[in-house]
């Protein structure tokens, strides 16, 4: 049985605060905790940059109905990553609802 107080997250800690060479053994990664990590980070690096654009677009004048429904596409498809991601669903779902986000970007 592992002592839970003993349960490290980060390698450093571990290294700090573990006892000996049996430090490592301490470590612990739980997929689930990893599987939102990553979602995270991918809506990070989609989400921060369609801001910038998105604004830019928005300040150039364009059609209301048109900007909107760009912008209803990307969110539905984020939306949609983030569920396919934690779900996690079949392959093709995510890599749709990226290339979607991603088109409407461009």
């Amino acid at each position: 049985m592992v002592d839970l107080t003993q349960v490290f997250a980060n390698p450093e800690d571990c290294v700090a605060f573990g006892k000996g060479e049996n430090a490592k053994k301490y470590l612990r990664t739980d997929d689930r905790v990893e599987r939102v990590r990553r979602a995270h980070l991918n809506d990070l690096e989609n989400i921060i940059p369609f801001l910038g654009i998105g604004l830019l677009y928005s300040l150039s004048g364009p059609d209301p109905s048109t900007a909107i429904l760009h912008f209803r596409l990307f969110v539905g498809a984020r939306i949609y990553h983030t569920i396919a991601y934690l779900t996690p669903l079949p392959q093709p779902n995510r890599a749709l609802s990226f290339f979607v986000g991603y088109g409407v970007t461009l």
